[in-house]
């Protein structure tokens, strides 16, 4: 995990509001919110693993499931999830297990970044920073 300075952290906003304004460029809701806290998501590529910036936030006012909820984003960082490799390998038609069990556990959820996801990191939070503070 490499985080990422921005003027907009610590900026606050309807959660709304940002939906309309990210969600155009790809950004999406991580998977992982609550109803107090999230993150937005963009995957930058899915090169042996999964690379994204991802933009945190807090609700400061109501909580995210509700009509006009407002939060805080926090500072953005880049992320890359290592998956493992070969689990879909020899499967068979009527494997039920596989079914049930296709997205393995990350092999490391917190690898690496790889340096070139870091200039692209930087340059979509210049790309943000223009559209939700100008």
């Amino acid at each position: 995990m490499i985080e990422l300075s921005s003027k907009i952290t610590g900026t606050t906003f309807k959660l709304f509001k940002l939906e309309q304004e990210l969600k155009p460029l790809g950004y999406v809701i991580g998977g992982n919110w609550d109803y107090d806290h999230g993150s937005f998501d963009y995957k930058i590529a899915n090169e042996v693993g999964y690379h994204f910036l991802r933009i945190p936030f807090e609700a400061v006012d109501g909580q995210l499931d509700s009509e006009g909820a407002t939060v805080e984003l926090g500072t953005p960082f880049l992320l890359t999830h290592k998956y493992q490799v070969g689990l879909d390998d020899n499967v068979h038609v009527g494997n039920v297990n596989a079914s049930f069990n296709q997205f393995s556990e990350p092999e490391d959820p917190d690898a690496t970044v790889p340096t070139k996801y870091v200039d692209m990191g930087k340059s979509l939070i210049i790309d943000l920073e223009e559209r939700l503070l100008h």
